[in-house]
């Protein structure tokens, strides 16, 4: 609901403060008076383009300001946090400012904010329930997007026959075929890439897995290389050593027994002597074991060269595929590992694919099911629907006309259906039905809107409705038909209509005057709220023009009697019924 308006330097505003209430707020004053300027601040509020010709003369910057109760609109709070908007206080308030240098601002609850934002908080495309509902809905001759949207005519197509719920249902499983028949798409359109993937990916697979390698092999083939072409060398080796050691008539060991047998000759001079003697003799075995141990050592190596031949083969498909999947064998084999990772993965697409098929077709009855159930429940509401409307269109002034609502089977399923509605309108007998979007005038709309609303019935979610010539081509027990329906709707939610007619004014919650004022420089607007006599003497204006009479005060008096009783009769007529039940 819209609280407060705030508007300052606005083409021939100068400054004002409205203070908007639940229920009916009517808007009167003068032709000329300033009503359409008004509605433009408010048409701000909404995300219109801003322009710099709106600037008062002499102003530097425009400020258009209002602030919204969002007690009732958990929708709207819930938005605003996703945005990351302040929501503490449940209010919003928009600002926007108009400057002169074209850099124009807005502000949501002084979170400097974009125009897109804006429209999405207080104005998005209007859905009779569901968290699109706008805050404000306007209509009036230059601003009828929302009652023009077929979106909206199914909205309430789908409300008044109790269909929203399967609606909402059909929504959540179109989403889910949807999603699944683009998972398919992508997949067979993927399909060749996949397939040549995966035999690119077995292929690999098949490379790794023919060599049966084992973690460390490569150092295993290295070092036996290294061993069995050094065999020539390690035999020369043993040959020197036993030369040295053993054979050769100066070797280590003869000369060592030598020693020891010259030594025994002193050791019998000498028998304390033996003892080192002795070490001698250990010295001597201790070079025959390390003879024997060096021939054992090396006795197992022979240069074969078929073996050697079979070795640096393997140690070449290593190397080979080393260059392709890792710089050593646990790297191979751990992309072996990644490898049939990827395999399954793509196995299983093409298990899943048929899967799909299946899901598909389960999916697509099922759709198909509910498409045909809300078509014949949109073609049943709508006749009722269009009968109801006409019959209050009647009742508004409207003869002759004739409303109707138009559902056809679209040929795909959408999102909402497979079935799409259009408002039309026949203008006489004679008339061929013709979309509302394209034929009707402001003041139709704002008719045909207001009898949708009291045959519909209220919002789920409350909002500001902003009715601008809803009485045109109105007058007498129309206009006051009209202001009743105008009281009905603001009932739980909030109605600002601008009207010309006293029948109308008279049903009013609250009422501000319009009008013009000169001062030594510039002509400027100012609103004021009216009470008691001063809202008599305007009914009276609006009733007999600029000469206030008598008579017409008398009758102003009246209409707002009526309207009181009319309120009161309703009241007591509503307690009776609940006191029945």
């Amino acid at each position: 609901m819209l609280m407060e308006l705030k508007v300052s330097q606005f083409a021939i505003i100068d400054n004002i403060h409205l203070q908007f209430r639940n229920g009916l707020n009517i808007l009167s004053g003068e032709t000329g008076a300033g009503k359409s300027v008004l509605l433009k601040s408010l048409a701000l509020l909404m995300g219109a383009k801003a322009s710099t010709d709106t600037i008062r003369s002499g102003a530097t910057q425009a400020v258009v300001e209002g602030l919204f109760d969002l007690k009732d609109r958990p929708d709207v709070l819930a938005k605003m946090a996703e945005l990351g908007i302040e929501t503490d206080a449940q209010q919003l308030l928009v600002r926007r400012i108009v400057s002169s240098d074209d850099r124009s601002r807005i502000y949501l609850n002084s979170s400097l904010s974009q125009l897109s934002q804006l429209k999405e908080l207080v104005a998005p495309l209007v859905e009779v329930t569901g968290a699109a509902a706008p805050l404000i809905e306007m209509t009036g001759q230059h601003d009828n997007r929302n009652l023009l949207s077929k979106n909206y005519h199914l909205d309430v197509v789908d409300v008044f026959s109790d269909s929203w719920d399967l609606r909402k249902e059909f929504e959540a499983v179109w989403k889910t075929h949807r999603e699944l028949k683009n998972k398919m798409a992508e997949y067979d359109l993927e399909k060749m890439k996949h397939e040549q993937r995966l035999d690119y990916l077995k292929f690999q697979r098949a490379e790794i897995e023919k060599l049966d390698l084992k973690p460390g092999e490569e150092f295993e083939i290295e070092n036996q290389l290294k061993l069995m072409k050094s065999t020539a060398k390690l035999a020369q080796y043993i040959e020197s050593i036993e030369s040295i050691l053993e054979n050769d008539e100066g070797s280590a060991i003869s000369r060592i027994q030598a020693v020891i047998k010259k030594s025994q000759d002193i050791v019998q001079i000498r028998p304390e002597y033996a003892k080192t003697v002795e070490n001698l003799t250990q010295a001597e075995s201790q070079i025959a074991d390390f003879i024997y141990a060096t021939r054992k050592s090396f006795s197992t190596i022979e240069l074969d060269p078929d073996e050697v031949q079979t070795l640096e083969e393997r140690l070449s498909q290593i190397r080979k595929i080393q260059k392709k999947f890792g710089s050593d064998i646990n790297a191979i084999l751990s992309s072996l590992v990644d490898i049939e990772t990827e395999i399954a993965a793509l196995e299983k697409l093409e298990s899943d694919r048929s899967k799909w098929d299946s899901e598909l077709k389960t999916l697509e009855n099922k759709l198909n099911i509910w498409a045909k159930d809300l078509l014949t429940a949109r073609k049943a509401g709508a006749l009722k629907l269009a009968a109801r409307i006409s019959a209050e269109l009647l009742d508004l002034n409207m003869k002759g006309v004739q409303f109707a609502v138009k559902v056809e089977k679209t040929a795909e399923l959408t999102l909402s259906g497979g079935s799409e509605v259009e408002f039309q309108i026949q203008n006489g007998p004679n008339d061929t039905l013709r979309p509302l979007s394209k034929f009707a005038s402001g003041g139709e709309l704002s008719r045909i809107l207001l009898s949708l609303k009291k045959v519909v019935g209220k919002s789920t979610q409350p909002r500001t409705f902003l009715f601008d010539e809803v009485d045109t081509g109105v007058s007498g027990m129309t206009a006051e038909k009209v202001g009743k329906k105008l009281r009905s709707i603001a009932k739980g939610q909030q109605v600002i209509c601008v009207t010309h007619l006293p029948q109308v004014a008279a049903y009013g919650n609250f009422h501000f005057l319009i009008h013009k004022a000169q001062s030594k420089k510039q002509i400027h607007m100012d609103v004021n709220e009216l009470n008691g006599e001063q809202r008599i003497k305007e009914i009276a204006r609006l009733i007999s023009g600029e000469v206030i009479s008598k008579t017409s005060l008398a009758h102003a008096k009246e209409l707002l009697d009526q309207a009181e009783q009319s309120k009161i009769t309703k009241t007591t007529k509503k307690r009776t019924v609940e006191m029945n039940a």
